[in-house]
C-alpha cells in the first residue's frame, strides 16, 4: 500500500465512525440506546440485517472458498428465504407485541427464569466466541498489508469498534452500517470489473465460464444424500433453514436489528429484502473466487497464498510450477482450437489441461501435509486468496478501497455483535440477578460497561485464535453447534403451549450435549446440527412433559 491507499482507508473509516457518533450522541436512555429512536425505515433495517451477517469474513474468506471449492458453498444459504419468511410471520409480531429488549425476555414470560437464562447463555457463548472471529478477519488483512504483527492489529481493530459501539448503541450500529455497506459494494464491484479486465483478451466471459465449469467450479447444487458430504442440496434446504431460522430469529445480534423498526411492516419488509438478496449476494461473492481461479490458470498461482507457509518447500514449488505451466499451455491450445472451430483438438487440449491441473493439485496437497507437520500455520489458506490477488494485481487507490471494505465489514458486524452482547448481559443478567431495582441511568451505564467488557473478551479470543477451517466455515460451524437448541426453545414456546419450563430446560441440556458429542465425533456435516439439535430438543420436551404430567397431573407448568 502507498500513501493514496492509506489515505483512502483512514479518511473513510474515521469519517463514517465520526458520523455514527455524532448522529447518535443523544441516546441517553436505555430504550433509545438499545432500540434506537424507533424510526428506522425498512431499507435501513434490511441493510443493517445484511451488514450484521455479512462481516469481513464474508467478503474476505468467501472468494477464497469459491477459488478452492467452487460454488458448492452457496448451498448453505438455500434456507435463508424460507427462514426469513417464517420469522416475518411468527417471530416478529410476538417480539413487537411484547416490546422486549432481548428475545430471551420472552422465554421467561412463556416458561420460567432458568429457561430464559439458558437461552441467554447459549447466545452469549456462541456470539461471544464469534465476535473474536470477526476481529481476526480484518487483522489478517491489515497485518498482511502493513506488515504489522497480527496481535497489534487485533487490538487496534477491536478497540476502535468497541469505542463507537459503546458510545452510540443500536442507532450507531444502524447509521454506520448503511454507509459501510455502500463502500463495501463499491469496492467489490470495482474488484470484479478489474478482475474481468485482467483475463486474457482472447478469453470471452463465456469461455471463462466454460473453463470454470469444466474444472468443476460451477457445481452449485449437490444432490448426494450422504450425511458426510458437507454441502448438499438437502443439508442446505433442511439444515440450512434451521441454521438461518436460529440465527435470524433467536440470535440477539439480528433480533436487535429488526425490532428497532418503526412498525411491524417496516421490520418485515427489511427481512424480506434480505430473503430476496442474500443468495444472489453470496453467489456474486463466490463468483469472484471462480473468476480468480480462471485468472490464475493463465497466470501462475502461488503454491500457498499465505506467504508465510511453505517457504522452504523448494521441491514442491518446482513440481507445482511445472504442472501449472502445462495447464497454461494446454488451455492456450484449447482456446486457439476452439476459436478456429477444431472441436477434436480443443477437447483433447482441455482434457490435457484438466489432467495437468490434477497433477498440480496433488503436489499442493502433498505440500499441505508437509506444512501440517510443522503445526505452526493453518494449512487452509483460503482466507489469503483474495487479499493476495488484491495486493499483487490491483492498482493503488483500489487497493486502499478494498482494504477499507474489509475493515468496514468487520466494524459493521462486530458493532452489532457487541451491541447485542451488552444488551443481553444487562437485560438478562444484570437487571435480573445483580440489580433488580436498577434505574434507567444505572442500566444504561451497565450496558456500556458490558459492551466494553465483551469487546475486550473478543480481542482476547482473537489473540489466541488458530483455525484449521477457513474463517467463513469456522463461523458457520460455531453457529451450527449452538443454534439448533436455541431455536428449539422458541419453537416450543411459540407452538407447544402444553410444554413447561422444566421439560424444555432439561431437554435443551440433553440436546446440546448430544450436539457437542456429534461435533467431536466428526460423523456428519455440521449443517445437520441445527436440525438435529432442534428436533431432539422438541421431541424430548414433549416426552418429558408427558412424564411430568403423569407424575403430577395438577402441575401444568414447571
Amino acid at each position: 500500500m502507498n500513501e493514496l491507499d492509506i489515505a483512502v482507508l483512514l479518511i473513510t473509516v474515521f469519517s463514517i465512525t465520526a458520523i455514527g457518533i455524532w448522529q447518535t450522541r443523544k441516546r441517553d436512555s436505555l430504550s433509545s440506546y438499545l432500540k434506537g429512536a424507533k424510526q428506522t425505515p425498512w431499507w435501513a433495517i434490511g441493510l443493517s440485517v445484511m451488514a450484521t451477517q455479512a462481516s469481513a469474513i464474508t467478503f474476505l474468506s468467501t472468494p477464497g472458498q469459491g477459488y478452492l471449492s467452487g460454488l458448492g458453498f452457496l448451498q448453505i444459504y438455500f434456507g435463508v428465504p424460507f427462514a426469513l419468511i417464517l420469522i416475518s410471520i411468527f417471530f416478529l409480531p410476538i417480539y413487537h407485541k411484547l416490546n422486549v429488549y432481548t428475545a430471551y425476555e420472552y422465554l421467561e414470560k412463556r416458561f420460567d427464569h432458568k429457561t430464559r437464562l439458558l437461552g441467554a447463555v447459549l447466545f452469549l457463548l456462541q456470539r461471544g466466541i464469534g465476535a473474536g472471529l470477526t476481529i481476526y478477519a480484518p487483522a489478517i488483512v491489515l497485518s498482511t498489508v502493513f506488515g504489522w504483527s497480527i496481535q497489534t492489529t487485533i487490538i487496534c481493530c477491536g478497540l476502535l469498534v468497541t469505542f463507537y459501539t459503546m458510545l452510540g448503541g443500536t442507532d450507531a450500529v444502524t447509521v454506520t452500517q448503511k454507509y459501510q455497506l455502500s463502500v463495501i459494494f463499491v469496492g467489490m464491484i470495482t474488484a470484479v470489473c478489474l478482475l474481468i479486465s485482467k483475463l486474457p483478451p482472447e478469453l470471452s466471459l463465456l469461455d471463462a465460464m466454460h473453463l470454470a465449469g469444466g474444472f468443476g467450479k460451477l457445481q452449485a447444487v449437490n444432490f448426494s444424500p450422504d450425511l458426510n458430504e458437507r454441502y448438499t442440496l438437502w443439508s442446505g434446504l433442511f439444515g440450512g433453514t434451521f441454521l438461518m431460522l436460529s440465527y435470524f430469529g433467536a440470535d440477539q445480534s439480528q433480533v436487535q436489528r429488526y425490532i428497532s423498526g418503526s412498525s411491524i411492516r417496516e421490520s418485515r419488509l427489511g427481512l424480506l429484502f434480505n430473503a430476496l438478496c442474500k443468495i444472489p449476494m453470496q453467489l456474486f461473492i463466490l463468483m469472484i473466487g471462480v473468476l480468480m481461479f480462471v485468472f490464475y490458470q493463465f497466470r501462475e498461482p502461488p503454491l500457498f497464498f499465505d506467504s508465510r507457509a511453505g517457504a522452504s518447500l523448494t521441491t514442491f514449488h518446482t513440481d507445482f510450477k511445472k504442472s501449472h505451466q502445462s495447464v497454461k499451455q494446454s488451455l492456450e491450445t484449447w482456446l486457439q482450437a476452439k476459436h478456429r472451430g477444431d472441436t477434436a483438438s480443443s477437447t483433447k487440449a482441455f482434457e490435457q489441461a484438466k489432467s495437468s491441473y490434477l497433477d498440480a493439485e496433488r503436489v499442493r496437497l502433498d505440500a499441505v501435509k508437509e506444512v501440517a507437520k510443522q503445526k505452526t500455520l493453518k494449512t487452509n489458506d483460503a482466507d489469503y486468496v483474495f487479499i493476495s490477488f488484491i495486493l499483487k494485481e490491483l492498482p493503488h487507490g483500489v487497493i486502499g478501497l478494498m482494504v477499507t471494505s474489509f475493515f468496514l465489514a468487520a466494524l459493521s458486524s462486530k458493532a452489532a455483535e457487541l451491541n447485542a452482547l451488552g444488551a443481553s448481559t444487562t437485560i438478562d443478567f444484570y437487571m435480573l440477578k445483580v440489580n433488580k431495582e436498577a434505574t434507567d441511568i444505572q442500566s444504561l451505564k451497565a450496558t456500556k460497561i458490558f459492551t466494553l467488557g465483551w469487546g475486550l473478551v473478543a480481542i482476547m479470543i482473537a489473540l489466541v485464535a488458530n483455525f484449521s477451517e477457513n474463517l467463513i466455515q469456522a463461523v458457520n460451524i460455531l453457529g451450527s453447534i449452538f443454534y439448533g437448541v436455541l431455536l428449539a426453545l422458541f419453537v416450543v414456546a411459540f407452538f407447544l403451549k402444553r410444554v413447561g419450563g422444566t421439560a424444555i430446560f432439561w431437554s435443551a441440556i440433553v440436546a446440546q450435549t448430544l450436539i457437542f458429542a456429534l461435533y467431536l465425533s466428526g460423523t456428519m456435516s455440521y449443517l445437520w446440527f441445527p436440525l438435529i439439535g432442534c428436533s431432539v430438543c422438541v421431541i424430548l420436551s414433549l416426552l418429558l412433559q408427558q412424564a411430568i404430567n403423569k407424575k403430577n397431573p395438577i402441575e401444568n407448568k414447571a
